[in-house]
């Protein structure tokens, strides 16, 4: 079946759950993390340009939409001629901004910047083979990127948090090649997510740029895991790009399951393959089982590490491996705990999903976006069941069809870039989002498309819970939404911001829906380090209080299934001006921002022993 969508600009096919551009962008994401490239990480010079004076003329005219732009644009990389010719900026006599990383907290000017900026990158590149094609790989800008290479625009990415890229064989030199980037991070209205959130909104490219190099004939996307019928049945497909037409087969390695299989197909570009192994040992938190692969048509050969289990709910239960599994776990959002500001290395991720592994945690949530590529790996290396979100966040611009199309664009990203990884289990469409018609209508739609797109993983979104309108006391889910995920999930702060901790003792549940409940956020402020009553809000003994007690009400649910509390460590937002204690820093961590424990981390952590 195919189907279509526009993709601000591009007209993107879909065919077996893989999409291939009809334009300059290239969605090839699965296959990247483990090809040889070249990095482009490192410094780049920049220029702060709040007014946008290198996009566009005086008559707020862009630059790049015009047959002959002015060397006042940036993205040319203009040098004077002769000592007579008027350039107004200059590059190479910049500063420079480190890649990756965001802008905000590498320079203290630029602490709070909203706005425009522009990185340029110099580089020599010369192709192994004369027939090889070149890709540039972002793992991700925020929010909006301009890209030019040697003043040819390859496109523009909408979207902060996932990975783009272009295929640069026609336009890639030997020598002396230019790349420019224009940087937006402002938030706007109809964005994803939008004008209103609870976190920093970094700026800049955010996470590594490669070079990648393949042959002509390169597998673009391929889906190895579990048949959902099936539990002893491997079933792959693959998306060839650019086939050879000559009878070219594919093949699949999986030495540790004995399979050696080539593969033919009358399709140029597909190709699909099955087989049944009786002694898979399945993937779990307890045994994170992953199987060397490798994959190879033509010249082109990769290879991935692939863990393979099952999830499913059944009734209120959730199933790993057709086991019951209860969620210990914590959220986490994607902050540096080594140098502060946006997390990106393997490093941030060893140290994060190390924390939760402390904590006992069997589970994250990765909030509120779309985390870098090395956490979710991580996570599958240590065993630990990842729910993974796209930013669809409180105030969204519901009615504005290019908003969904972003959002899909989002979900349908991050999906191709994680389909293989066992630790992958819950897909979520939306945070917080209060319940309207034209909220249902777009969460309805984004719904079916994600299961459209991934068919084996279960969908979820943080509800809202409200008061029972028949019974005193007692909370319940009426969203429309619950009908249509798979795992019932809220936010619930009482004790913090709905009344003090003793109201914990007075809340009952009655949630009438047989589906598995997931609470996916409790909480409380606490600065580390300052003590005091349990009942006096920032001290470390208030937020262990409201722990002790918010876990024995939730223990009451009798669908409860799993928890992720908010959140692993304090993270820096706007919104958390209280001088002295929250100092833009949201203070709900288990840990401070500096890796120090609270005392509700110890609390936390009983309770999953017990678990």
């Amino acid at each position: 079946m195919f189907y279509f969508y526009q993709n601000y600009g591009c007209l993107v096919l879909f065919f077996l759950g893989f999409a291939s551009s009809l334009c300059a962008q290239s969605h090839i994401h699965t296959n990247n993390y483990h090809r040889e490239y070249t990095s482009l990480n490192g410094s780049w010079h920049y220029i702060i340009d709040p007014y946008e004076n290198g996009y566009y003329n005086y008559r707020y005219e862009a630059f790049d939409q015009q047959e002959q732009p002015w060397a006042s644009a940036f993205f040319l990389n203009s040098k004077p001629k002769d000592k007579s010719d008027l350039i107004e900026y200059d590059f190479d006599k910049m500063d420079v901004l480190e890649v990756p990383g965001d802008w905000n907290s590498q320079s203290p000017k630029l602490e709070y910047y909203e706005g425009t900026i522009w990185y340029k990158k110099s580089f020599d590149y010369k192709k192994s083979d004369a027939s090889n094609r070149v890709f540039l790989y972002f793992g991700a800008i925020n929010y909006k990127a301009e890209v030019y290479l040697n003043g040819n625009k390859l496109g523009t990415h909408i979207g902060g948090f996932t990975p783009f890229q272009y295929e640069i064989t026609e336009h890639v030199k030997p020598s002396e090649n230019h790349l420019i980037v224009k940087v937006d991070n402002k938030r706007i209205k109809e964005g994803v997510p939008t004008l209103n959130t609870d976190w920093w909104n970094y700026g800049g490219i955010t996470r590594d740029v490669k070079i990648i190099e393949t042959p002509e004939a390169l597998v673009k996307n391929y889906v190895i895991q579990l048949s959902k019928e099936k539990k002893n049945t491997i079933v792959a497909k693959f998306s060839v790009s650019n086939p050879s037409g000559d009878d070219q087969k594919l093949r699949l390695h999986i030495p540790g399951l004995a399979i050696n299989a080539e593969i033919s197909s009358e399709k140029l570009n597909e190709f699909e393959w099955s087989g049944y192994r009786d002694h898979i040992q399945y993937w779990s938190p307890e045994n994170p089982k992953r199987y060397h692969v490798e994959i190879q048509y033509g010249e082109d050969k990769m290879i991935d590490s692939i863990g393979f289990r099952s999830i499913e709910t059944n009734g209120s239960k959730i199933l790993l491996n057709g086991e019951s599994i209860f969620l210990k776990g914590i959220s986490i959002h994607e902050e540096s705990p080594i140098r502060g500001g946006r997390a990106y290395s393997i490093e941030d991720a060893k140290i994060l999903l190390g924390h939760a592994k402390s904590l006992g945690c069997n589970f994250v949530r990765l909030a509120h976006y779309p985390h870098n590529e090395h956490m979710i790996r991580t996570a599958d290396r240590l065993g630990l069941l990842v729910w993974e979100e796209i930013p669809v966040y409180w105030t969204i611009d519901w009615d504005n069809p290019n908003t969904y199309q972003n959002a899909e664009d989002q979900i349908a990203s991050i999906i191709s870039r994680d389909i293989n990884r066992a630790s992958a289990i819950i897909w979520s469409m939306a945070n917080e989002t209060p319940n309207s018609k034209s909220r249902n209508k777009f969460l309805n739609k984004l719904a079916a498309f994600t299961k459209q797109k991934d068919p084996t993983r279960l969908l979820s979104a943080a509800l809202e819970q409200k008061d029972d309108p028949v019974l005193e006391n007692t909370r319940t889910i009426s969203d429309p939404f619950a009908d249509v995920v798979d795992v019932l999930s809220f936010n619930q702060y009482i004790g913090w911001y709905d009344g003090t901790v003793e109201k914990c003792n007075k809340i009952k549940w009655n949630i009438t829906q047989d589906k598995p409940v997931l609470i996916s956020e409790f909480g409380a402020g606490a600065k580390y380090g300052f003590h005091g009553d349990k009942t006096e809000r920032w001290t470390e003994e208030y937020q262990e209080y409201l722990y002790q007690e918010t876990l024995k009400m939730i223990d009451q649910v009798d669908q409860l299934r799993g928890v992720s509390p908010w959140i692993l460590m304090d993270f820096k937002s706007p919104r958390r001006v209280l001088p002295k204690i929250q100092d833009n820093y949201n203070r709900k961590g288990l840990l401070s921002e500096k890796g120090e424990k609270k005392k509700a981390f110890y609390v936390l952590q009983k309770y999953y022993q017990s678990k």
